[in-house]
């Protein structure tokens, strides 16, 4: 289909960015590997496109303890990067290699997957068990959200719509952890019908998220107890498949992590 008439623009500052998103109409444009389609079918229809792809907002820092992702950084630039070679790390490598195909890893960014925010993502579960949390700015100011308080619903944030997603920042995990990540993924789209992100530190407690069998990514327990989650079925995966998969996978992210962290001791 082709997408509704729409207004665009492409700014080169953060500044001139935010003003152009205070527009109550306007919606921001990074790798459009997300957006694009759902204009295509007429299920976004912005009045103004702000195509935010010109803006210094890629590339992976650290400071003060903690990992820095710009929001453009694509899935490839994070599979590649050296930043996330440790074991603690592994999980966002491991994750970002195995999301969609050559394009989407070459053109979509993880700050346009969180805004997105569709609920068979896979990154948006490595980011809750590693407890990061996403940098939003606006013409009022800027302010950090938890990614568990991020996610709120399908397709669904509780970003403002004029705050832009600048950064996500990762607490660096102490010396002896590991992460991991373990999905099923559709065959025709690539999006999980179960994703499953563990982090283990060096007492051995782990941190669990589970993404694809529900609205939104979910936090379980330190042995990933499914019992009180309420999973989603649908023409591609009844939800007793779907809780059987990320019961597997949790062993698999949890058996994994474990073995980094061992290696990182």
């Amino acid at each position: 289909m082709i997408p509704a008439r729409t207004e665009y623009v492409r700014p080169t500052s953060p500044e001139e960015a935010l003003e152009a998103l205070a527009d109550p109409d306007a919606k921001a444009l990074a790798g459009g590997q997300s957006l694009l389609p759902a204009m295509k079918l007429r299920l976004a229809r912005p009045g103004l496109l702000v195509d935010i792809g010109r803006l210094d907002l890629a590339g992976v820092d650290t400071a003060n303890g903690e990992l820095r992702i710009g929001a453009l950084t694509t899935w490839d630039e994070l599979a590649g990067s050296e930043a996330f070679r440790r074991p603690a790390f592994a999980a966002v490598a491991e994750c970002a290699a195995g999301i969609g195909d050559l394009q989407v890893r070459n053109c979509g960014t993880i700050g346009g997957g969180f805004a997105h925010a569709d609920p068979a993502s896979d990154m948006p579960a490595v980011a809750l068990a590693l407890g990061a949390r996403v940098t939003a700015r606006s013409r009022d100011g800027e302010r950090e959200v938890e990614t568990g308080e991020l996610f709120v619903g399908p397709f669904a944030t509780a970003l403002a719509t004029e705050e832009l997603i600048t950064d996500v920042i990762v607490p660096v995990p102490p010396p002896g952890s590991g992460s991991a990540y373990a999905s099923v993924e559709h065959p025709a789209s690539g999006f999980a019908l179960a994703g499953v992100a563990a982090l283990v530190r060096p007492d051995g407690r782990a941190t669990i998220a589970v993404t694809g069998i529900a609205g939104r990514p979910l936090l379980l327990g330190d042995e990933g107890e499914l019992a009180d989650v309420e999973v989603a079925g649908d023409r591609f995966a009844p939800a007793e498949y779907r809780r059987h998969l990320a019961e597997v996978l949790c062993r698999r992210a949890l058996d994994s992590a474990r073995a980094r962290a061992e290696e990182d001791a």
